[in-house]
C-alpha cells in the first residue's frame, strides 16, 4: 500500500481525478436545480413591499453604571 500520492501509479491518479470530476459536476448539478426551483418571478400581485415606520430607540436600563 503507498502511503504517499507521490509514489502510486498513472492509474491511481487517473481514479483520484476522475472521481474529483465526479464529485464536482454532482455538486454543480445540485445547486443548479436548487436554484432553478425557487420562484423569483416579480408580479404586480406577488410583490410585497414594506415602509419604513416610526424611527425606534434601542436602549439597555437593565445594566448599573458606576462612575
Amino acid at each position: 500500500m503507498n502511503h504517499s500520492i507521490h509514489s502510486v501509479d498513472r492509474a491511481t491518479h487517473l481514479k483520484i481525478v476522475v472521481v474529483a470530476l465526479v464529485a464536482g459536476i454532482a455538486v454543480a448539478a445540485f445547486g443548479i436545480a436548487a436554484r432553478t426551483n425557487a420562484d423569483y418571478s416579480q408580479t404586480a400581485q406577488s410583490t410585497h413591499v414594506i415602509k419604513a415606520g416610526k424611527p425606534v430607540v434601542v436602549t439597555s436600563a437593565g445594566a448599573s453604571q458606576i462612575r
